[in-house]
């Protein structure tokens, strides 16, 4: 009897145990719907609770935790309390970050030890964290999200805090993949160009940034949200199982010019 061919199934992550840190807005918000919609236990976890709240009302059975990633401790008790309640994680989602747009000679060294604590210690620790179950039950997927701009300069937006840091997060993404390999998790970066966040708000409604979008990119458009849906699934479920340490783009060719 031949095998019943169906692709899609390895996109399915129904009772996939899955913790998106930075859920409350933006690309979080988008991410923890996606997984809702294919079946994922999920932990949404971020700094605002009233967002956190709005967000479980409309996705039922989502399990929300007040975290602020830029301290230890409070990461420290994410994971712990997603263990005890759940029994084990098997995708991570590194999303929360931040940025300061700021001229070099202007930036301060608080405001760049700020960026690279969320952005880049607070990924290395949740990896960490959340690996250490990965590896003993023998699977995880660990996806953390960069950006182009951690591949290529952001000039003229000055803001060498933010370029530096999603650097840093390919390059780890690379480095933990290498060492989880042989232990059945695997890690990937997803890099997406300009979408609409929290973050690109002020171009979003600026004409000047819009032309400079449109003028710049190949495609000459901003991503509308949803065109990340697939990256990430793709990166997070068993669709990519023979896939780790890699860099996967969505950027409207931004980094192919």
């Amino acid at each position: 009897m031949a095998e019943t061919l169906d692709p899609m199934s390895v996109f399915d992550m129904t009772g996939r145990v899955v913790i998106v840190t930075g859920a409350s807005s933006g690309l979080g918000d988008r991410f923890t719907r996606v997984f809702h919609a294919v079946g994922a236990t999920l932990v949404a976890a971020a700094r605002r609770e009233a967002r956190l709240d709005a967000l479980a009302a409309d996705l039922p059975g989502v399990i929300t935790k007040v975290c602020d990633v830029a301290d230890h401790n409070q990461r420290e008790k994410l994971v712990k309390d997603v263990i005890a309640t759940c029994g084990r994680v098997d995708v991570l989602v590194n999303n929360a970050g931040i940025g300061h747009t700021v001229a070099v000679e202007d930036e301060t060294v608080d405001q760049f030890r700020e960026v690279l604590e969320v952005n880049v210690t607070a990924v290395w620790h949740l990896s960490k964290l959340c690996g250490e179950h990965m590896v003993a039950q023998g699977h995880g997927s660990i996806v953390n999200i960069a950006s182009v701009l951690g591949l290529v300069g952001s000039a003229p937006i000055k803001q060498a805090n933010y370029v530096a840091s999603k650097a840093a997060v390919v390059n780890l993404s690379k480095e933990l993949a290498l060492q989880w390999a042989r232990k059945g998790v695997r890690v990937n970066a997803l890099c997406p160009g300009w979408f609409p966040s929290e973050m690109t708000e002020p171009m979003q409604g600026d004409a000047g940034s819009r032309r400079f979008l449109e003028r710049n990119s190949p495609m000459p458009r901003m991503g509308e949200i949803h065109e990340l849906d697939g990256a990430l699934l793709f990166l997070a479920s068993d669709a990519s199982s023979y896939m780790t340490g890699q860099t996967l783009v969505v950027d409207g060719g931004w980094t192919a010019r």
